[in-house]
């Protein structure tokens, strides 16, 4: 039998399984109620994932830097005056648990040195050459056309959603709301299966889970609820019955007041959990925006018996890097906010004593290309990136480290790396981790049917 044949079936018995008041509420409700019946292993004790996106195409040349001399050499003279000097690099220069070939080094950026002691100890890994992939793309079939490439290759808003959800802007359900809707009723409360702490992303949404919003300081009270409307505690009642009410026969008024009601719940329910925790004593930047979400991520993780959690996906950003200008002297600072950040949140997994169950990777729109444009550098398509945790088999590279050339045997021109390894295996590496299962791994990563390397092997 099929993957497809599988898969096509696990949906059906599971969508039989809803009663016939189901089928017949609301389409929107039976949606959720499909979500609520699909169940992935949730076995082991709690886990979670955090997605860490970087807003504007990270530049990979810069992040991590060619050390050993004749790679060093080659890439000064690709990036000249953007070129990280080699002599601030030996604090940061990583020893690897598995020698990369042909003695070649690699160097964190001197700005995410906090990041280093993690390398060390084996807890963060890093992940070569990865981007946006449809299947396994050689650079002969990339220059024949002879294979489908993502959409609009080099566009942000359309790489952002190929990387969040594999397919361009537009798209309705990203890869962390897909593992989301398969762990809906292992939460006690569906509502915090999927946290965005930075806004709205396409990454968060399922086809059944909804992604949970709230700001690096809490829950967002509902205005003219949370408080007396103009001056008025009469008025705040009367308003929140009104977008409270039940039994409405219209159906987008009815879906209306559910969600209302959903938020008021979350609402008061996140607040009341975040106010009984014991202060968490690692420290945080509170000037760094970054590390306060990941702060409140590590907030809500602790509360995590309160709020009756068993899987939780999560999402935070930083944004500020489509550095076309300005790369030399704006890019460590940003650096140095996402390491320092990555690092106080681990260390405080560590105290919260869930390291092992709680994975974080980062993720940018594209990477840019190695060449110079004179003051910055322009988009790309393969970068690196990390991935931490308790899980994960740090202190190690994954996947096939690029040749440091432009026009080479990696990259499609100006140093864009032509990916080696697929967003979509990242996804399903981390979706087994979380427990989803082989059959159900094409309900989150449709295209990991063409790959024939689905687990990149970091997590235990």
């Amino acid at each position: 039998m099929s993957l497809k044949e599988i898969t096509r079936r696990e949906f059906l018995r599971r969508s039989a399984s809803l009663s016939l008041a189901g089928a017949a509420a609301p389409w929107a409700m039976s949606l959720a109620s499909i979500g609520e019946a699909a169940a992935a292993n949730a076995s082991g004790g709690y886990k979670a994932l955090v997605c860490v996106f970087l807003y504007g195409g990270n530049d990979y040349g810069n992040t991590l830097v060619p050390y050993d001399t004749a790679s060093y050499n080659a890439y000064a003279a690709i990036r000249q005056a953007l070129a990280t000097p080699r002599d601030t690099l030996a604090a940061t220069a990583l020893n690897p648990t598995v020698a990369l070939p042909d003695a070649r080094q690699m160097a964190l950026a001197p700005s995410m040195s906090a990041l280093k002691p993690i390398f060390d100890q084996g807890k963060l890994g890093v992940l070569l050459n990865i981007g946006t992939l449809i299947q396994p793309t050689t650079l002969a079939q990339y220059k024949a056309a002879s294979v489908p490439l993502p959409p609009k290759l080099f566009s942000h808003n359309d790489q952002q959603s190929v990387w969040q959800a594999s397919s361009p802007e537009g798209a309705t359900s990203g890869w962390g709301g897909r593992i989301g809707d398969l762990f809906l009723n292992s939460n006690a409360t569906s509502t915090f299966t999927c946290i965005n702490v930075s806004g709205n992303a396409v990454y968060m949404s399922g086809k059944a889970a909804v992604q949970y919003q709230l700001s690096p300081s809490g829950a967002v009270a509902l205005n003219g609820v949370a408080k007396p409307l103009y001056g008025s505690s009469a008025c705040s009642t009367a308003l929140q019955s009104l977008i409270t009410a039940q039994g409405s026969s219209n159906l987008l008024e009815a879906e209306h007041s559910t969600v209302v009601r959903r938020a008021l719940s979350a609402n008061s329910q996140v607040t009341t959990a975040l106010a009984g925790l014991s202060p968490i004593a690692t420290p945080f930047d509170p000037a760094n925006n970054l590390a306060s979400q990941l702060q409140m991520v590590a907030k809500l993780i602790a509360a995590r018996s309160v709020l009756g959690t068993q899987r939780q996906v999560f999402f935070v950003s930083i944004g500020g890097f489509d550095l076309h200008d300005y790369l030399g002297t704006q890019h460590p600072g940003l650096l140095a906010n996402v390491s320092n950040a990555l690092a106080s949140f681990y260390n405080a997994t560590v105290e919260l004593g869930v390291a092992n169950q709680v994975t974080t990777f980062t993720a940018s729109d594209f990477g840019r290309t190695l060449s110079s444009n004179g003051d910055g550098s322009d988009h790309g398509w393969g970068s690196h990136h990390f991935v931490m945790g308790g899980a994960v088999q740090g202190g190690r590279f994954y996947g096939q480290l690029p040749s440091v050339s432009v026009n080479g045997p990696d990259d499609v021109g100006q140093g864009r790396l032509l990916p080696t390894t697929s967003v979509d295996q990242l996804a399903a590496t981390l979706a087994t981790w979380m427990g989803v299962s082989a059959s159900e791994l094409p309900l989150v990563v449709p295209n990991i049917g063409n790959f024939s390397t689905r687990n990149l092997g970091f997590l235990g």
